[in-house]
C-alpha cells in the first residue's frame, strides 16, 4: 500500500477510481439478498466477517489455492472482496502493492478489510440512493 503523501482519503479516492474503471472490478454490486443479510446482521457483524475471512484467506505468506480461495458469492464479503481487488494474494499484490511470500502483519489486514467495508457501506448508500428515487418517481 503506497500511500506516501497521500491521506487515507484521497488513496481511497484514487483505488476506488481505478477500481470503477475495471470492466470486471465493477461488475460487483450487493444484491437485494446480500442487503438483507448485512441488515440482519449488522455492520458490525459483517466487518468481523470480514476481518476472519482475511485472516484466515489472505493473511498468510503462502496460501495453496491462491487466486480461487475467495467465492464469487454467497456473503457480502465475498462480493466486495472481488469489486476491490481483496479476493487473492495476486490482486492484492497488483492493487494494493502487498508484497506476495509475506505474512500480512495486522495494519495490512485491517487495511483491506477498512477497504472491503468502504465498499459495502458505498454500495448501502447507493442502493438507499436507488430506493428513494424510485419512491420519489412513484410519488408523482
Amino acid at each position: 500500500m503506497e500511500m506516501i503523501g497521500l491521506t487515507k482519503e484521497e488513496w481511497y479516492a484514487r483505488l476506488f477510481e481505478r477500481l470503477g474503471r475495471s470492466k470486471f472490478r465493477s461488475g460487483f454490486h450487493l444484491t437485494q439478498k446480500d442487503i438483507d443479510y448485512i441488515h440482519e446482521k449488522g455492520l458490525d457483524t459483517i466487518r468481523q466477517h470480514a476481518r476472519d475471512f482475511i485472516a484466515q484467506r489472505e493473511a498468510p505468506a503462502f496460501i495453496p489455492n491462491d487466486g480461487k480461495q475467495t467465492p464469487m458469492r454467497g456473503h457480502p464479503v465475498f462480493v466486495a472482496q472481488h469489486a476491490t481487488a481483496t479476493c487473492c494474494r495476486e490482486c492484492i499484490r497488483k492493487w494494493h502493492t502487498f508484497a506476495p511470500g509475506v505474512e500480512l502483519g495486522p495494519r495490512q489486514q485491517e487495511y483491506l478489510v477498512d477497504v472491503i467495508m468502504t465498499w459495502i457501506e458505498r454500495e448501502l448508500e447507493a442502493a438507499g440512493d436507488k430506493i428513494i428515487l424510485y419512491q420519489r418517481c412513484n410519488d408523482k
